[in-house]
């Protein structure tokens, strides 16, 4: 495919967010161009649609040549994600070319965690669902697409299954110091406290009666986390922290951390709790 200025942005931009672009910069009169072209085009055609070839004529576009820093020709830029992410200049023994590809084509797990986020983003949650489980029946250890369908799960509110998916990740995750394990296991931990806890109201007056009860705060903290309202949720967890420090080993503040993992989608909201926390441990 031949690409303009003015197809750039759908040809290859918008294109990566699906599959990865070569774009080749080359002119008619450029021998090592009419070595390396067909190369392209052969293992374009061998890879079946998992990535694609784009090609500019340098002397028609002369604007995108520039844009692109293209001092000498063949000059091949690759695209994922819409991001520019590597580059080479000649003309590469089929060999190298192949491994040069290789790097930029995602196996087939991360080929459908990809377009389950795309599907996500699109509004098509019951496809986000069945690409995830996709990816993980081609790569059960897929951890990255597994915390995708907890997460998933638990905004559809099927909290059993979203725990089940939980208890296989691996030690690497559950073990170690992951950001999204530790807000997904937050909301987890909170929805197994609060099917046992007293109705929210009760919890806020027993909190009202005796502000120093930092067991009832917590219980509080957790039943709010349960129902989504962080911003309450985190005023309660504040408290912890400027009351008592050691309370359990610092939970306030450690739920705190993972609640701003949990609430990143409102980033106003996580930046207003962060300057709090941070004026409190100063």
């Amino acid at each position: 495919m031949d690409t303009t200025l003015a197809t750039f942005e759908k040809d290859v931009i918008e294109a990566s967010l699906l599959a990865p672009v070569l774009v080749d910069f080359w002119a008619p009169w450029c021998g090592p161009c009419k070595s390396l072209g067909p190369m392209l085009e052969k293992l374009e055609s061998e890879h079946e649609g998992k990535w694609r070839l784009v090609k500019v004529n340098v002397d028609e576009n002369q604007q995108l040549a520039a844009h692109f820093q293209v001092r000498s020709i063949p000059h091949v830029i690759a695209f994922v994600d819409g991001q520019a992410v590597d580059q080479f200049i000649g003309v590469l023994p089929e060999g190298q070319l192949r491994e040069f590809i290789d790097r930029l084509v995602p196996d087939p797990a991360q080929a459908e965690r990809r377009a389950a986020q795309l599907a996500l983003a699109e509004g098509q949650t019951e496809e986000a669902l069945d690409r995830l489980q996709a990816a993980l029946a081609l790569d059960p250890g897929y951890d990255d697409a597994r915390l995708d369908l907890i997460e998933l799960l638990l905004m559809q509110n099927h909290v059993e299954a979203a725990r089940a998916e939980a208890t296989l990740l691996s030690p690497r995750i559950t073990q170690g110091i992951d950001p999204r394990y530790n807000a997904l296991k937050t909301r987890l931990d909170a929805l197994d406290v609060a099917a046992d806890l007293p109705p929210t109201d009760a919890l806020e007056a027993q909190v009202a009666a005796n502000p120093a009860d930092l067991a009832a705060r917590f219980d509080l903290a957790n039943a709010l986390i349960a129902r989504h309202d962080y911003d309450g949720a985190l005023g309660h967890l504040l408290e912890i922290v400027q009351r008592d420090r050691s309370y359990q080993d610092d939970v306030g503040r450690k739920t705190m951390l993972s609640v701003f993992d949990l609430a990143a989608h409102q980033p106003e909201l996580v930046s207003k709790w962060r300057r709090r926390l941070s004026a409190a441990l100063n």
